[in-house]
């Protein structure tokens, strides 16, 4: 069905593999378009109630393949049509979206991994802020999510500097959610994603929401949001079967409804 990534989904889980392990899962035009694509099966599809990202073989992802780039090539019309519409899908996915960082995660890459909810990352993990490195800026939403995660300073620093992040590293600075032994990152990303997956969805996708209506609203605006969201929220069956869990003193099985 794909020529650069794989599809799977499993325990109410979709796992998007990138499959290009011989460029370190490098994007390619092909990449950015199958990438959207499965999202967008993965956004319709009531099984899936989380999505994990990952890459096959030794890296996660080493961003544009520039073997394959024409050095002529207007860089910001690659953005428009390639990477811009990757990432607002990704950003506009109601589902809780976890990277799993097996190796490397380099320019467009690492972007990728930051644009993801979650960062599940093993100790043999790297993260490079490449662009500087041959002269760029960085791009795929990178400037956008980096500094809400480590602040205006430290932003500023790894983006001009350059610097493979270590695994503790990235941890230290906030960037990834949790770092675990590189031969438990499989086992200990699928319990993470089944933990997602078994929580309140429309919840999940109205918190997402309100996060990202936070640094454009005023608040007047957002309260108002709120309370819509709320609403909703509160008209679901899982809101209504966590009530009576909690009434009940049990565990509550959520159904994403």
């Amino acid at each position: 069905m794909y020529e650069t990534i794989l599809y799977k989904v499993k325990n109410k889980v979709a796992y998007l593999t990138l499959n290009r392990p011989d460029s370190l899962n490098a994007f390619n035009e092909i990449m950015n378009k199958e990438i959207v694509q499965a999202l967008k099966i993965a956004e319709k599809d009531p099984s899936v109630r989380a999505l994990v990202i990952q890459g096959a073989g030794r890296a996660f992802c080493s961003g544009e393949d520039l073997k394959s780039l024409d050095k002529n090539i207007d860089l910001g019309e690659i953005i428009k049509k390639r990477y811009t519409p990757m990432l607002k899908q990704i950003a506009s996915f109601s589902k809780p979206i976890i990277a799993s960082v097996n190796g490397v995660a380099a320019g467009a890459g690492f972007s990728l991994a930051l644009a993801c909810d979650f960062r599940i990352v093993s100790d043999k993990a790297t993260f490079i802020q490449a662009f500087i490195n041959i002269g760029l800026v960085p791009d795929t939403g990178n400037l956008f999510y980096l500094p809400k995660l480590v602040g205006t300073a430290k932003a500023i620093e790894l983006s001009i500097l350059g610097e493979k992040i270590t695994a503790g590293d990235a941890e230290k600075y906030g960037l990834v959610t949790k770092v675990v032994p590189f031969d438990e990152l499989e086992s200990e990303t699928e319990n993470f994603a089944e933990k997602l997956a078994n929580k309140p969805t429309k919840a999940i996708e109205l918190i997402k929401n309100l996060i990202r209506k936070s640094y454009e609203t005023r608040l007047d605006e957002f309260l108002e949001y709120e309370a819509y969201s709320q609403k909703i929220a509160g008209s679901t069956e899982d809101f209504k079967e966590g009530v009576q869990s909690f009434v009940e003193k049990r565990k509550p099985v959520f159904q994403g409804r």
